[in-house]
């Protein structure tokens, strides 16, 4: 059974990359898919580029070209909740688009023609995603060395799993995650892939399942250190995420 790994940053597929013995690239659609093997799976692993129109279109030519049978998301997110730090690791539980709003004829939010606003993960693969990220977070410095752990602050990172939401803008100010969350107030994190690649994933009836590190608040500090944690830790989360979860996938 073929496992699609999507990443988000090309950082983070570098780290998933680097434990894989014998990756081999594929161009198709001007991506490069690295196709390999991990933890004794078959894996295809990609960066989804960045929106929602460019992750549809990575996530349906692994399917109809590679053929995947499951697809884990991995990445960063700026968090919305206030239960939601940096640091944090969130499991998708359901996606939504954010800027979707087709009202008058449909309600805001809904999908037009399929009924509801939201796409489902996988449970059984999110379940599973949920072990690994736990494992994970129980030692952070066995994953990201002692220094990234106190510099960042992370020797009480959480789990958490819920409503993920997606948008074609980089939020990155105060006034436009507040107004997220008085909206959409389940809403753990904001990025700019996942309720995309569900609803291909929901369209061809293959499990999705996604994880996302808290690289930020989403406000107007949003940029700062974004490259120094994405190296020193959401990259490290990323690989050790999935290597986890391969070990316990059948």
């Amino acid at each position: 059974m073929t496992i699609a790994i999507l990443s988000a940053m090309p950082e983070e597929l570098s780290a998933v990359l680097a434990l894989m013995p014998d990756e081999q690239p594929k161009k198709v659609a001007g991506r490069e898919f690295w196709c390999g093997h991990l933890q004794g799976h078959d894996v295809v692993a990609v960066l989804s580029r960045i929106g929602k129109v460019a992750a549809a279109t990575t996530a349906t030519v692994l399917i109809e070209h590679f053929g995947v049978q499951r697809m884990v998301f991995t990445g960063v997110a700026g968090g919305l909740h206030p239960d939601v730090r940096v640091g944090d690791v969130v499991v998708a539980s359901r996606f939504m688009q954010h800027d979707l709003d087709v009202s008058p004829l449909f309600p805001r939010y809904t999908v037009p023609y399929y009924g509801c606003d939201t796409f489902a993960a996988d449970i059984a693969l999110s379940a599973a995603l949920q072990t690994a990220a736990g494992t994970v977070l129980q030692d952070p410095a066995a994953v990201l060395g002692a220094e990234a752990v106190q510099t960042f602050n992370l020797n009480q990172a959480r789990l958490h799993r819920g409503l993920v939401v997606s948008g074609d803008r980089f939020v990155a100010t105060a006034a436009e995650s507040n107004r997220l969350r008085s909206d959409l107030p389940e809403a753990l994190v904001v990025e700019m892939e996942g309720a995309a690649v569900a609803q291909v994933c929901h369209d061809y009836g293959v499990p999705f399942a996604a994880v996302r590190t808290v690289s930020d608040r989403a406000d107007d500090a949003a940029h700062v250190d974004f490259g120094r944690f994405l190296a020193q830790v959401a990259s490290r989360y990323s690989a050790a995420t999935v290597n986890a979860l391969l070990k316990v996938l059948s």
